[in-house]
């Protein structure tokens, strides 16, 4: 008997601006930057904030996802709260930033800074 393993999905989607944007990041990044690593740390009203900083290091279980530009770094701890999100990159007049579609978000804050699972 045979087995076959399908490919396993990708935890998180990230649209072609949002690679776009990895993409610009990396290229003006920090010396010893590695990539970038989006994290879900506890702050604001409704609990769990997104946060994309500069990584010099990759830790055991942070999920990477290799895009044209350069490397994103899902954080271990945060992996859960987010699978099967996409991240975009949005600019307007007035405002550019990423965001998230996340499938697992039970609600957010009025702000839009924070969201709760």
């Amino acid at each position: 008997m045979t087995t076959t393993t399908r490919p396993r999905p990708a935890a998180l989607n990230l649209t072609t601006t949002a690679e776009a944007r990895v993409a610009a990041l990396m290229a003006r990044a920090p010396a010893g930057a590695i990539g970038v690593k989006l994290s879900t740390p506890r702050r604001g009203c409704s609990g769990l904030a997104y946060s994309v900083d500069y990584v010099t290091e990759a830790k055991a279980f942070d999920e990477k996802i290799e895009t044209p530009g350069g490397t994103l770094y899902v954080d271990g701890a945060s992996i859960l709260y987010l699978i099967g999100s996409t991240m975009d990159w949005v600019e307007d007049d007035f405002t550019a930033g990423f965001v998230f579609a996340n499938p697992n978000a039970k609600g957010a804050c009025g702000c839009g800074e924070s969201f709760t699972v």
